[in-house]
């Protein structure tokens, strides 16, 4: 039998395959900078090995002769450990009793790695580059849209469509070009996370989903690497410090993982991204900071020092105070990552069996309602185009988006009904459903998700109506089939 293929997807398979070379070979390149710098280093601990037995000598026989001219020795490169250029760079942060020689030697031999190169993942690698961070690496497989730039503060307008990770390795290189940086241009998978995050000594989760959370907190249990995670939405942002001190699962002096604190993901419905819930930019720009001065305290700490105890901190922009911190508790007993029963193991994840889509029940878009229940955008359009002003026939449009991206556009005599409360609004308000009572209802969002959901309660609360349908794709679908001019937001 004979598959035929269309010359689109030939087309598409050469671009992935050309795109897969070009990858590999940057990775190649990548490898070869690092086995340069790793010889270069090897040589210059071998000759630092020799300096310093010369200079103690020295310093003793001077200790000796008062007559001996030591200070009049010319100081040779890297005496201490770092360049001279390394001094004047981080020098701000070296005279600091937190970090001194001894923590920006640590530094400078830490590989990093940040997963998410979006609103977090740009001021931490800023900041962790700035501080002379070793070797960064990140991860990211999507490209820069004009919709990030108001808090992607690493990508710019003339980048836009470029792959995020090299737009933000063109940021970081301009900032310091004396680290290694490593791309890796795709989004993390469970059967590509162990072989990655085993070249790195410390992990960022920079990312915006559940699903990629409970992948990443798995991966670090799994591979001994601690966690740096944050979240952000809307004004409010989350901070926490997991798998620290890393130890093996079963090991009761480690540090909790995701899944200790978040045993079971979030409803999927209530998941809620910030296309649709909104960011404020500083604030993810905030969270993106701690998680870099988190990784540097983690770095720059003694061998010795104690852990300090799990907690949370919770961020959020218009409360007073603005920062609360919340003690956890140490590894659960029955966790399914961490613990001595640990489910999670290297084989299923490198297996492609773990299922974390399905495991946080994601459906987004979610497709519910039959076709009998939905109508297109140009469907709407004919309905409006044929309805007459203040027709007590003609159906009504009930908009569920919130209040404010309903006063940012809206469809004329539309009804605002937010999808966030309806099921209060509906039990509490006879008035609504008395005014829906016999009538045809159309309800839209911005994306066709909360208003299926939509249709659904109204079914359930008002069956006097005549009809309810939703608008399938919402107003995304809208601008794209019927009016190019709608505000993309």
């Amino acid at each position: 039998m004979t598959t035929a293929f269309s010359t689109s997807d030939v087309d598409a398979r050469v671009a992935a395959l050309r795109e897969q070379i070009q990858a590999t070979e940057d990775q190649l390149a990548q490898l070869r900078e690092q086995l340069a710098h790793a010889e270069e280093a090897q040589h210059r601990a071998q000759d630092a090995g020799k300096l310093e037995t010369d200079w103690q000598q020295e310093i003793m026989g001077a200790l000796n002769n008062p007559d001996h001219q030591y200070y009049q020795r010319e100081q040779a490169p890297q005496r201490f450990g770092l360049s001279n250029a390394d001094f004047k760079r981080y020098g701000r942060q070296l005279i600091m009793p937190q970090v001194g020689l001894h923590g920006q030697l640590r530094l400078k031999a830490a590989r990093v790695l940040i997963v998410g190169a979006g609103g977090l993942g740009c001021p931490a690698a800023a900041y962790l580059a700035g501080a002379g961070v070793g070797t960064l690496g990140l991860v990211d497989g999507d490209t820069v849209e004009e919709s990030n730039l108001h808090r992607q503060i690493a990508h710019s307008t003339d980048r836009i469509g470029m792959f995020k990770v090299d737009s933000a390795l063109t940021n970081l290189r301009g900032l310091n070009p004396n680290l290694n940086y490593i791309p890796h241009r795709a989004h993390l998978t469970p059967t590509t996370a162990l072989d990655i995050f085993s070249n790195y000594d410390l992990v960022l989760d920079c990312t915006d989903h559940p699903t990629s959370r409970y992948l990443i907190s798995d991966a670090c249990v799994l591979s001994g690497k601690p966690l740096v995670s944050a979240s952000a939405l809307r004004t409010e942002g989350q901070l926490i410090v997991l798998n620290n001190p890393p130890r093996a699962p079963g090991a009761s002096e480690g540090g909790p993982c995701y899944r200790c604190v978040f045993p079971r993901p979030p409803p999927a419905e209530s998941v809620v991204s910030c296309g649709e819930g909104g960011i404020l930019g500083p604030v993810v720009g905030v969270m993106g900071l701690l998680q870099a001065l988190e990784t540097l305290k983690l770095i720059t700490a003694s061998p010795d020092a104690a852990a300090p105890p799990p907690s949370l901190l919770l961020f959020s922009a218009y409360s007073t105070p603005q920062f609360r911190n919340v003690k956890l508790r140490s590894r659960r007993a029955d966790c399914a990552s961490c613990s001595a029963n640990h489910t999670v193991t290297e084989s299923s994840l490198t297996s492609g069996s773990m299922d974390y889509i399905a495991f946080c029940g994601v459906t987004s878009p979610i497709d519910i309602l039959p076709r009998s229940s939905r109508i297109s955008a140009g469907e709407l359009l004919s309905t409006l185009s044929s309805s007459l002003p203040h027709d007590d026939e003609a159906p009504v449009i009930l908009d569920v988006r919130d209040a404010t991206q309903f006063e940012l556009c809206s469809l004329p005599n539309s009804i605002n009904l937010p999808y966030q409360g309806l099921s209060n609004r509906l039990r509490d308000d006879k008035q609504v459903l008395e005014d829906l009572r016999g009538r045809d209802v159309l309800v839209v969002c911005k994306l066709g998700n909360d208003s299926q959901l939509a249709v659904q309660m109204l079914s359930a609360a008002t069956p006097e109506m005549k009809s309810v349908k939703d608008v399938q794709g919402g107003f995304r679908a809208w601008r794209n089939e019927v009016d190019p001019e709608w505000p993309d937001y």
